[in-house]
């Protein structure tokens, strides 16, 4: 039997603009709500995440993350 799609938790989130604009683009072009897209992309997380990029890429984030919120 399918497991039934209930979205079961919200939370607020701070998103960056760039960030929420790809979630945006990325949910449209799926045919998905945002929340439906976030789901997606966090259940098949290991499936749709580059390991060997990931590591590289949170790094230059993080560093650039204390200038972006000023």
């Amino acid at each position: 039997m399918p497991k039934r799609f209930r979205l079961t938790r919200r939370f607020p989130v701070a998103m960056t603009e760039d960030g929420y604009r790809r979630l945006k683009r990325f949910a449209h072009e799926a045919g998905l709500d945002e929340g439906e897209a976030l789901s997606f992309l966090f259940e098949n997380f290991d499936s749709v995440t580059d390991q060997d990029n990931l590591g590289h890429r949170l790094r230059l984030f993080n560093s650039a993350l204390e200038n972006r919120k000023k």
